[in-house]
């Protein structure tokens, strides 16, 4: 949306900066433009070293648990750039890693249940169930 105005018809107080880029007047896509050639280059890495099929399932698994998808790939994009991978990742091995950050998870979330307890319940002196026979 581009229009010509001449500076003579901008009343005073107005400027011609553009009110969505923010303050710092460019920096904001900059930062926008340093975030998608992360992303890209990320993604890259990921075509790399996954198969096909891993990287099928991977994008399955971003759909339902993007959390978990974005372990995966931060994992796997550490790994090929520590050199750790030696062979494409398959998708069994990347069941696998998901088996692993699964049950590191599982066990932060222990769940444990608490009965209350009642003063007044008799049945706590006499829990032999005697008197059911």
């Amino acid at each position: 949306m581009e229009t010509n105005v001449r500076l003579d018809e901008i009343p005073d107080g107005f400027t011609t900066a553009d009110p969505t880029s923010g303050p710092g007047g460019g920096q904001g896509e900059s930062a926008n433009a340093k975030a998608a050639a992360q992303e890209e280059q990320k993604r890259s890495v990921l075509e790399q070293a996954l198969t096909p099929e891993a990287l099928a399932r991977l994008g399955t698994l971003k759909l339902v648990k993007p959390g978990k998808a974005q372990a995966v790939e931060s994992m796997i994009a550490n790994m090929a750039m520590a050199g750790k991978i030696q062979a494409r990742i398959s998708e069994g091995k990347l069941i696998e890693m998901l088996e692993g950050i699964g049950a590191k998870q599982s066990k932060q979330a222990n769940i444990s249940i608490q009965r209350k307890r009642y003063a007044f319940d008799s049945d706590d002196d006499d829990d032999d169930d005697d008197d059911l026979l």
